[in-house]
């Protein structure tokens, strides 16, 4: 092997060896030790692990139903926020990518949101849904603000919602601005020349060549939907009688509080197959749909 090869494969070795030994202790490891698992009965704690082949899989889809209710509120969840995320995010970008003399400090302010962890921004909204919304309810006499946000399976569901929209639409904010920014001046202005109104260039120019950012937007959107856990735990705890309660929170309740890590395994590995096959569908659908200039 000559010098200049030898030379090529140790900046290999030194740029990508040391991530992907990290990949695979921290990723594929576990992975693998979690399929295994997904086949016995071990309670996380014991040296005795169990072999019981595909028991644990039949379990949860016919003598399960709080797996079942809980994917049916994560697919809903994963729904309204997909939508409702995308959209907001998309009008705050399309807004602020206009001649607005206040447009970076409502940008800096839109985002910061996303920076707050979970956990926090949890029990800081479980306060104002609780104290903040009664008081101003009692003030306004508004019925909106004296719903019971957190005590019916209903509120608390839209509570998650909102609190994940505010949370997020931030962070889409931006790379839907980066995409519009990228939209040439020029066929805007075509299009303006021909007749086009505003809705007519955002809907027939600016959307198709911004479909790259929709692309990672929904995927994005997508992942942390079904990934909802610190926001579902310290909000809502799954409650009320586990009308809120997420598939992570399901799994973790199942692998950590009620120690079957084996079905918490299992149900982790349906999980992620079915997240994986619609993640894979959404970015091969908005992938047709991109414009290349």
């Amino acid at each position: 092997m000559d010098l200049k090869k030898r030379s090529r494969l140790m900046q290999q070795f030194i740029f990508v060896g040391p991530t992907s030994l990290f990949f695979f202790v921290i990723v594929l490891i576990p992975f693998f030790l979690g399929l295994y698992y997904s086949f016995t009965s071990w309670n996380g704690i014991s040296r005795h692990v169990e072999w019981t082949g595909l028991r644990n899989y039949i379990h949860i889809f016919t003598k399960d139903p709080s797996f079942l209710n809980s994917f049916w509120f994560t697919a809903r969840f994963t729904f309204f926020g997909l939508v409702l995320t995308n959209l907001l995010g998309f009008m705050l970008a399309y807004v602020l990518t206009r001649k607005l003399f206040t447009r970076n400090l409502l940008r800096t302010v839109f985002f910061v949101p996303h920076v707050i962890g979970g956990l926090l921004l949890g029990f800081i909204w479980q306060f104002i849904f609780v104290r903040g919304f009664a008081s101003v309810g009692q003030a306004t006499g508004w019925s909106f603000f004296n719903l019971p946000w957190l005590g019916t399976g209903a509120t608390s569901f839209w509570a998650i919602v909102i609190v994940f929209v505010w949370q997020n639409a931030g962070y889409l904010m931006v790379i839907y601005i980066s995409a519009i920014n990228n939209v040439p001046q020029g066929l805007i202005e075509a299009s303006k020349v021909d007749g086009a109104g505003r809705m007519q260039a955002l809907r027939h120019v600016t959307l198709p060549l911004v479909m790259p950012a929709v692309t990672v937007c929904l995927f994005l959107s997508i992942s942390w939907s079904f990934k909802l856990f610190d926001l579902n735990l310290s909000l809502t705890k799954g409650g009320p009688f586990k009308a809120t309660e997420s598939v992570a929170l399901n799994i973790y309740n199942e692998a950590y509080t009620i120690s079957r890590f084996g079905m918490g395994s299992a149900k982790a590995m349906i999980f992620f197959v079915i997240v994986a096959i619609i993640s894979l569908l959404q970015v091969r659908a908005t992938k047709k749909r991109e414009v290349e200039l």
